[in-house]
């Protein structure tokens, strides 16, 4: 096991470098966050180009090579820049709810306009009190001041890497940012094989073997990164898996974070949901938002539960000391938002409701065309992703001059006019024939569209959401076609 190694059982000996983070459909982007090369410096030193760190190997001058924005964002931006010179593109790129906002949010927004004051760091009373009451409905016994508001759940994630000293173990694959988060933080980030029923938590017996070999050469070992449901899988780990990473990080005095931004999609497929904070109250921190479950990416806002008693209240403080120097506070209309929508009134619980409805049957689709196509692929049991592996049929690809993450990725927008994300952006292996499709971009392209998918009890049906499917059937049947 070596630093940011995300590795795939079945992944190759180099397995999990991820040289190509930031470079979506291109080369690898030398010293790009998440990169090889900037994967924590031997003897536990800073990575050359990370905080603290010296010039990036390679950089004329020694300079520091510039970095890259994320590997995600990227790519949005490439097929935004391609759709307006017209091509025709089926994104599957982003993890993005492309659905409108639900009105009673842009109310409560309006309202709020007129809180242009700083506020508490924290967030003010009512909005910390809403939160609390939600995942006290969660069975999570929370007071108010074991909540922080944040413009989104990624400057939570951040602020907490910060903090905390030591290490971080990550599922592989995972989401693409907290491995360079991490390195941000100057830390190491070790990646270990999600188990083969589920991702978004490492499988229990790799995670203790890899925490005592990290220990054993001298690094030390301090949190672990769950997420449930997982991005990029689209499933999520039941409550048996989930008791035995909490019994392994109990075991081995490790700080667990729960990432449930997706906890409010489940589809009707999924098992029980079971948060670390359930089961190891004392060392869990529980982030959340409303990018995913109400469709408000690009309103910013994210909440953090810390635990009870000193060790939290501590953990607490320090997250707030950072707030107070990166971001001062919620802005003041957003926590007027998220005041009404961690509260649930039954109108917002209908409309989680039927976006979860449409999110598991427009995935569910996707994952039955990729089966048919000869991949392999973990059914999706919450959230809007599917996670293909092209593996079975490697021969064909091959043929096709396919042979990683990256080509496939170009083929397909190439030649089928499909976006997806290869593997490797989520720490997999770099010759590994897997993507990320984010099913959630098929709701439609104009705001009438989307709605109608929202109403339909059965969406695959309309006609705008058939059209797209019957693309992504046509693309993948030529994938991999002899």
């Amino acid at each position: 096991m070596t630093a940011h190694t995300h590795a795939r059982k079945d992944a190759g000996p180099d397995a999990g470098t991820n040289p190509a983070a930031g470079a979506p459909g291109g080369g690898p982007a030398a010293g790009a966050p998440g990169g090889g090369p900037t994967a924590g410096a031997p003897g536990g030193g800073p990575a050359a180009g990370a905080p603290g760190g010296g010039p990036r190997a390679g950089a004329p001058g020694g300079a520091r090579a510039a970095r890259r924005i994320s590997p995600n964002l990227a790519l949005d931006q490439l097929v935004a820049e391609r759709q307006a010179r017209g091509e025709r593109i089926t994104h599957l790129g982003f993890g993005e709810s492309r659905l409108p906002v639900f009105p009673p949010l842009a109310e409560r927004l309006a309202a709020g306009a007129s809180r242009n004051a700083y506020g508490p760091v924290a967030g003010d009373p009512g909005v910390r009190a809403a939160v609390a009451g939600y995942f006290a409905r969660r069975g999570l016994e929370t007071d108010p001041a074991q909540v922080i508001v944040a413009p989104g759940s990624k400057a939570l994630l951040l602020a907490l890497q910060l903090v905390e000293p030591g290490d971080v173990f990550l599922p592989a694959p995972c989401w693409v940012t907290y491995q360079p988060q991490a390195t941000l933080a100057g830390k190491r980030a070790f990646g270990v094989p999600v188990p083969a029923h589920c991702g978004g938590v490492p499988e229990p017996g790799a995670l203790r073997t890899a925490v005592r070999a990290a220990r054993a050469a001298g690094h030390h070992p301090r949190l672990v990164v769950l997420t449930l449901p997982d991005n990029p899988t689209g499933t999520l780990a039941p409550p048996r898996t989930v008791r035995e990473v909490c019994a392994v990080a109990e075991e081995e005095d490790l700080l667990v974070v729960s990432d449930e931004i997706y906890r409010d999609i489940l589809h009707e497929s999924a098992p029980p949901f079971l948060s670390p904070a359930e089961v190891v109250p004392e060392r869990t921190i529980v982030v959340t938002g409303l990018s995913k479950s109400l469709a408000l990416g690009g309103w910013r806002i994210g909440v953090a539960r810390f635990p009870a008693g000193p060790a939290g209240e501590r953990l607490c403080a320090d997250v707030a000391s950072v707030a107070s120097e990166v971001w001062s506070t919620l802005a003041g209309p957003m926590q007027a938002v998220a005041e009404y929508a961690f509260a649930e009134p039954p109108e917002l619980l209908e409309r989680l409701r039927r976006d979860a409805h449409l999110h598991g049957a427009v995935a569910g689709a996707v994952h039955d065309i990729v089966i048919a196509a000869g991949a392999e692929c973990r059914q999706p049991t919450g959230g809007f992703y599917v996670y293909p592996d092209f593996g079975p049929v490697r021969d064909r690809l091959a043929g096709k001059g396919i042979v990683d993450g990256e080509s496939l990725q170009r083929h397909l927008i190439e030649e089928s006019g499909i976006a997806v994300l290869a593997g490797v952006h989520f720490g997999d292996a770099p010759d590994a024939l897997r993507f990320r499709a984010a099913t959630s971009m098929l709701y439609g392209r104009t705001r009438d569209e989307q709605r109608a998918a929202q109403e339909a009890e059965k969406p695959l049906e309309l006609p705008h959401i058939a059209d797209s499917l019957a693309a992504i059937r046509s693309g993948f049947t030529a994938l991999t076609a002899g």
